[in-house]
């Protein structure tokens, strides 16, 4: 057997991954360097690759561990035994999902750097998963354990309930993990497994007068399939990919899903980016895949369309998507909430993968642009500096409710960003016959198989901080070929193709661009720097990105960003947040005549590059507002959250009516608030921000979702003991977007010798929406107030604000 590994010298890697894929015929125009070709060797993202193999991994299989997820394949492979009883050990049926992906992180390690280990530890997994892999090749832990006590979602039989039951996206997963791990080791062990499901799947689905008609509800599988497609050569596995594909929004075979799933129309027939912002994005990444590979053209004029509807109307400046947290998804158009934004770490991924498919098809700089924005701010967000803690939403601007978390009941990103860090050096670099593509800038080297025979590149740079990259050719003899260099669209004066972002000044300086010392004149092409020339071992490129400090402004029809302006240098989007800035930045409004100057500061966060500038200050005093100049510190907005729990925010008011000034402490403000088990967001509820309504998800809110039908409490002890008579609170009603309304009844009590005494109130005890609901009483003196609640059946309840008088 052929061993597709990296453990093997740098050109001889690049035949052997090479080989590694059995298609012939269509596919994209520009191919991948494979990942095992590139090496990452010192900088910013061979430090996160670092970090990722020697935490992010291995917290990750301990999670997966502690939370049940290894556990469902043991007690599938013993019910398949006869054991009976058994129950799903985690939260979800399509956590199995969760374990093929640390599965495919771990093996793009391996395809990196050999870990025994590691493999091994792999390999005890695998035999866990294989036993649990029904004799047919049905594969799907939720429904093997126990058919008779299903978890939520599954469906009372198989493939019943693909809308929601993931058992496609699940095996999508186990299909890429497969793959992965063969190219990495060489063993068939998970291949077998993944390629038995495949057939199966093959002989279930498909336009056969026998076969199911019916879609994933969550797009995924098409994806695998392609990748299982491009290992084997067979080419039922494209066909089935393209049957996913082609059988979504066609109403003949099955009922629709609508637009949550984008199954509302045929794929051909779609415009916009609507639903379920991963699920739209792996979709969109599917189906390039399939007409690149089957040469069917018709998809692309769909593809490029959504695509503009995305760039143009629902992206965020960070490269995140989706603002509709209640349905992860897409909103309306223009509608990017900067704290309700929802961007989810998965989201961006598949966003940055879509834009790879769509640059490999057209060769356009702009989906790199697009590529790299995405990775370096909203994905990264996502991903703490530590290794172990994560966002799943990646707001612009936060109260100071936020922070990362080493593991979610849902986790879907956690393992997500662990390959996506993993197989970073693959999209750094790509070819076509006589061409060769730098698309991002890392220090390290690559071995990239051309016409003209093998080329290795090897960049010096210290970008994202340094727009200086230096890049060496080394070749075995002197050949014709064509360096293709990325311009960034930053580095042009746009900071995104579309317009619906630019910079306030748009003029650009100057890139220069150097062979062998000298200054080389180019036309760009597609958004590359293209140089031709007969290249020899020795040659050099230097490439001169000026990275000016540079002020974005939003397109008016983005009504959050209105009277705001954000902060850019290079591909960073920078922040600023409450620990350089006074512990608040809400009060703030950015001095636009002050010059904005970048400092690299290696004491903080592990180093990084800061912008400084000057802003003015707003704050209430006795009743008046006051106002001073006082200096301003933003940080890459990747690494926000890293020092507490605080205010932060992308855009910075540059209108005074955009500017809230720090209040004054109120008595609820300085209270301890404490509540009844299951209570989140406790720090809202006296912030001091004032909700627009009752659904209002900017200003911070507290709630008991999901419980519902119970009797809830929350207390707010005073620092000292205090007379009070008025107790307001405003209710969190999210009708329409989620499962919170207002409570049936609620009552107000007062502590008294450790007793908890009723108020004596003649006052309605209000449940109105949008509005402030208060309750006058007879003047009590105590040293805590508690509010006692009662949720509505099926729904659940929460509080925005609370005002003590």
């Amino acid at each position: 057997m052929n061993r597709c590994s990296l453990w093997t010298a740098a050109a001889a890697a690049v035949l052997v991954m090479a080989a590694c894929t059995k298609t012939q015929g269509p596919d994209y125009p520009i191919r991948d360097v494979p990942m095992a070709s590139v090496r990452l060797t010192a900088g910013f993202w061979a430090d996160r690759q670092a970090t990722d193999a020697s935490v992010t991994i291995r917290h990750e299989m301990k999670e997966s561990e502690r939370t049940g997820r290894i556990r469902n394949f043991e007690l599938a492979a013993a019910a398949l035994q006869g054991e009976t009883g058994g129950k799903l050990q985690s939260s979800y049926a399509f956590d199995d999902s969760d374990v093929y992906k640390v599965i495919e992180a771990a093996a793009y390690v391996l395809t990196l750097k050999p870990d025994p280990e590691l493999e091994n530890n792999l390999d005890v997994w695998i035999q866990k998963i294989t036993a649990a892999q029904e004799p047919d090749g049905y594969l799907y832990t939720a429904r093997t354990i126990n058919p008779a006590n299903l978890p939520r979602m599954s469906g009372p039989e198989r493939w019943v309930n693909l809308e929601d039951s993931h058992e496609l996206y699940n095996v999508g997963h186990l299909y890429e993990a497969a793959a992965a791990h063969f190219q990495a080791t060489g063993k068939r062990t998970l291949l077998n497994v993944a390629l038995k499901s495949a057939d199966f799947i093959a002989e279930t689905f498909g336009p056969g007068d026998k076969q199911i008609k019916r879609v994933p509800g969550h797009e995924e599988i098409e994806i695998g399939l392609v990748k299982l497609y491009r290992l084997t050569g067979k080419k039922k596995y494209l066909d089935l990919a393209k049957f996913f594909v082609d059988q979504r929004g066609n109403a003949a075979g099955h009922d629709l899903y609508g637009e949550y799933a984008q199954d509302h129309k045929p794929v051909l027939q779609q415009d916009e980016a609507v639903g379920h912002a991963v699920r739209a994005a792996y979709l969109y990444s599917g189906a390039a895949d399939v007409a690149a590979l089957t040469g069917d053209d018709a998809s692309w004029p769909a593809l490029e369309k959504i695509w503009e509807d995305v760039v143009t109307r629902k992206l965020y400046l960070t490269g995140g998507i989706g603002s509709a947290g209640g349905i992860e998804g897409f909103g309306p158009a223009y509608d990017l909430g900067n704290e309700t934004g929802y961007a989810e770490t998965c989201a961006t991924i598949a966003f940055a993968l879509w834009n790879h498919r769509m640059f490999r098809r057209t060769g356009e700089a702009k989906y790199m642009d697009l590529f790299e924005r995405a990775a370096m701010n909203a994905f990264l967000s996502g991903y703490g500096l530590s290794g172990d803690l994560f966002f799943y939403p990646n707001p612009l601007a936060s109260r100071g409710e936020t922070q990362r978390t080493p593991w979610f009941n849902c986790a879907c990103c956690p393992p997500n960003v662990a390959r996506f860090i993993a197989e970073m050096g693959g999209f750094a670099y790509a070819a076509a016959q006589d061409r060769v593509y730098i698309n991002l800038f890392a220090q390290g080297t690559a071995d990239i198989e051309t016409d003209k025979g093998i080329v290795t590149l090897s960049q010096t740079t210290d970008y994202p901080w340094s727009g200086n990259v230096k890049i060496e050719i080394k070749s075995d003899k002197p050949a014709e070929w064509t360096l293709m260099v990325r311009i960034p669209g930053w580095a042009q004066g746009r900071p995104l193709p579309g317009g619906l972002y630019v910079y306030e000044d748009g003029t650009a300086e100057p890139v220069v661009l150097r062979v062998n010392g000298e200054p080389v004149e180019f036309q760009a092409e597609k958004g590359f720097a293209p140089v031709r020339r007969t290249w020899a071992s020795g040659d050099t490129v230097d490439l001169l990105l000026p990275m000016p400090v540079r002020l974005v402004r939003a397109a008016p029809e983005v009504k959050a960003d209105a009277g705001r302006a954000a902060v850019e240098r290079g591909p960073l989007v920078y922040a600023a947040e409450f620990a350089d800035n006074g512990g608040t930045v809400t009060n703030l409004m950015l001095n636009t005549g002050a010059p904005l100057t970048a400092e690299h500061r290696a004491d903080i966060l592990g180093g990084l590059t800061v912008v400084s500038g000057k802003a003015t200050a707003y704050r209430m005093e006795s009743g008046r507002e006051m106002s001073a100049e006082v200096p301003l510190t933003l940080i890459p907005y990747y690494a926000w959250a890293h020092r507490g729990k605080g205010e932060m925010a992308v855009w910075l008011a540059v209108e005074k009516d955009k500017v809230r000034p720090t209040p004054e402490p109120t008595l609820a403000s300085m209270s301890t608030v404490t509540a009844s088990d299951g209570a989140k967001g406790l720090a809202g509820l006296n912030n001091l921000f004032e909700p627009e309504r009752s659904i209002d998800h900017a200003t911070g809110y507290a709630h008991w979702w999901p419980k519902n039908g119970t009797a809830e409490w929350v207390q707010l002890t005073f620092p000292k003991p205090a007379t009070v008579s008025e107790v307001s609170v405003y209710w969190f009603d999210d009708t329409g977007a989620g499962e919170c309304r207002v409570p049936v009844s609620w009552k107000v009590f007062s502590l008294s010798r450790d007793q908890w005494i009723p108020v004596r109130t003649k006052d309605r005890y209000g449940v109105e929406k949008d509005a402030y609901n208060t309750v006058r009483f007879i003047p009590v003196r105590t040293e805590a107030l508690k509010i006692e609640l009662l949720l509505p059946e099926n729904f659940s309840s929460g509080i925005q604000e609370i005002k003590v008088k």
